[in-house]
């Protein structure tokens, strides 16, 4: 039987995450709509075709090859009780306001929306790498949600289908560069709308463009360092996620680096931009919630 990775691609799952080492499709809590009920009979269906046993837990969560019973909910229970006792007093750091389980919040940036008089009625597609740029667009511009998109990952993908976006594609390789190669068979002799911010920092539209795919690009918002008047100063062996380029310029503007910290970085691309005299660890897939697992796994 085929690996359950290769079971679910074609299923283009972006609410529910296979989790290996649990065995488990976890839930985004954070989201709840018609899309997510979709995705669950996806699964339940292919998992019932492949005769695999499964329960849905108390999170709404799709536990595989086991059964529920009265012993199991206990120790599950008891297993997430002590969990959370475990990490819950862990100093791991997020740069932004997002909430991730486990996780501190320490914004060091912000997002300025910057207006652009668009017309899509001559692109094929829109293309989105950042939840950013579809947030920022969506506050003045509503007509984007009649092109079909293509996004680079589930995190972005979950903001743009909740706003009413109509999702086409989502990038499995989920880092930048290597997004765009897999957009070329799909766009081939296409017209298509890269949707960004100011600082760009993979070679997509010039890939793309390389490729007979017109791409344009249209920058809808900046990113601005937040200025705090007293250094950051973060408690010995914590670890901090960054999660664009502009995430490490702007905590280095406001904090000293300590020998102990330890840095995780969200995507290969802006693993580039450190400096020399930090070595992070990229994280297996690009999304805050894999940071966080990443940074738990270094701290357990």
């Amino acid at each position: 039987m085929k690996s359950i990775e290769k079971l679910i691609e074609p299923l283009n799952l972006i609410y529910y995450e296979y989790d290996k080492s649990n065995n488990s499709f976890i839930l985004d809590r954070n989201y709840s709509n018609e899309h997510i009920f979709e995705e669950l009979i996806k699964i339940t269906y292919m998992l019932s075709k492949q005769n695999i046993n499964f329960f849905v837990d108390e999170n709404k969560s799709l536990v595989l090859n086991s059964r529920d019973s009265i012993g199991s909910k206990i120790k599950r229970h008891i297993s997430s009780f002590v969990q959370n006792i475990k990490n819950s007093n862990l100093n791991i750091y997020i740069l932004s306001d997002k909430k991730v389980k486990w996780a501190k919040n320490l914004p060091v940036f912000k997002i300025e929306p910057i207006k652009a008089d668009l017309d899509f009625s001559s692109y094929d597609a829109l293309i989105f790498t950042s939840k950013n740029a579809v947030t920022s667009l969506n506050s003045y511009n509503q007509a984007w949600k009649s092109k079909p998109l293509y996004v680079i990952a589930p995190q972005t993908a979950k903001v743009a289908s909740n706003l009413g976006g109509k999702i086409k594609f989502v990038g499995k390789e989920k880092h930048g560069n290597e997004f765009a190669y897999e957009l070329i068979p799909l766009l081939k002799n296409k017209k298509v709308l890269y949707v960004c911010g100011s600082k760009i920092v993979s070679n997509l539209v010039e890939t793309l463009n390389t490729n007979d795919i017109i791409c344009d690009e249209a920058i809808v918002y900046e990113t601005v360092c937040i200025n705090n008047k007293k250094k950051i100063k973060l408690p010995k062996n914590s670890t901090v996620i960054f999660s664009s380029p502009s995430t490490i310029e702007c905590f280095l503007k406001n904090a000293l680096w300590d020998e102990s910290y330890k840095a995780i970085s969200i995507g290969h691309t802006t693993e580039k931009y450190f400096p020399s005299y930090i070595k992070p660890i990229v994280s297996e897939t690009t999304s805050l919630d894999s940071c966080v697992k990443k940074a738990l796994e270094l701290k357990n």
